[in-house]
């Protein structure tokens, strides 16, 4: 292994676990500005994505299979299409937000931030399982 692999192994190790960190923060401060979801599960996968670039594709599927990305995935679309029946259960209209807490705006908050992780989820497990498709060919 030469120098410059080296340096940028190491490099890597300490930019890819804030690569993840950037995505949750995207993930979560969603709710209040820009980000949500789908940007974060883009973020959260490049970091995967990178970390297989770097130490090899074989690592990353040990790390996580594509069975798992294909359950991660189901989950992520379940929980969205779960919160919006969740809302017609409870009396309102298909991912009407506001009956999902005991005030109007904790129902938004709350609803809001489930459908954004079933994105999250989703797009993640979905990028990573296209990027999966093109190493095995």
């Amino acid at each position: 292994m030469s120098n410059r692999e080296v340096i940028i192994r190491v490099v890597s190790k300490k930019v890819i676990p804030l690569i993840l960190l950037f995505a949750f923060y995207v993930q979560f401060h969603g709710d209040f500005g820009p980000g949500g979801g789908f940007q974060a599960g883009a973020i959260f996968s490049a970091g995967f994505i990178l970390y297989s670039l770097i130490f090899g594709f074989d690592k990353l599927s040990s790390i996580i299979s594509p069975r798992l990305l294909e359950l991660i995935s189901v989950t992520g679309v379940l929980l969205y299409v779960g919160v919006g029946f969740l809302c017609m259960i409870l009396g309102g209209e298909f991912l009407n937000y506001s009956v999902l807490g005991e005030t109007q705006v904790g129902g938004q908050h709350l609803g809001i931030l489930l459908v954004e992780l079933g994105v999250f989820l989703t797009v993640f497990s979905v990028l990573l399982l296209i990027f999966y498709c093109f190493v095995s060919r």
